[in-house]
């Protein structure tokens, strides 16, 4: 019984539930940037590059030449798909450069929110004491 009770009180932790909602939060905002990668970025860089898509770029080991990726995996040859590379890479700078901006504006909210100032502080109970002590004298 201690095992289980132990193991429901680290669950129950702040810490773990803070991690499990931003293991969630993480996973949808992946959707999101790949999302944006995928159907935004990667048109725009394929008509920058002339249309090429990297994802097709292959070397293939056995020396033959094949028109394409799909032809030379239908032949049994071994091949070094260079494109997927160069496609994870590009989607690493780019997840990358994203989270950088979400962290950047978040830390300029907290900066925004350290700097305003605090708001005015109300009369003192001893102050509002002696205004209604002054009222109830006129």
């Amino acid at each position: 019984m201690g095992f289980f009770s132990d193991f429901k009180a680290s669950l129950m932790k702040g810490d773990v539930l803070s991690l499990a909602t931003a293991v969630v939060i993480g996973g949808a905002f992946g959707k999101v940037i790949g999302s944006a990668v995928e159907d935004i970025i990667m048109p725009i860089v394929g008509l920058l590059t002339g249309g090429v898509d990297f994802t097709t770029k292959f070397i293939s080991l056995d020396g033959n030449s094949y028109e394409t990726l799909d032809a030379a995996k239908e032949a049994g040859a071994a091949v070094l798909t260079y494109g997927n590379l160069v496609q994870a890479v590009i989607n690493f700078v780019i997840i990358a450069f994203f989270v950088f901006v979400v962290l950047r504006a978040a830390e300029a909210m907290k900066k925004k929110e350290e700097a305003a100032p605090a708001p005015p502080a109300g009369p003192t109970q001893e102050e509002l004491l002696t205004q209604i002590r002054d009222l109830l004298k006129k």
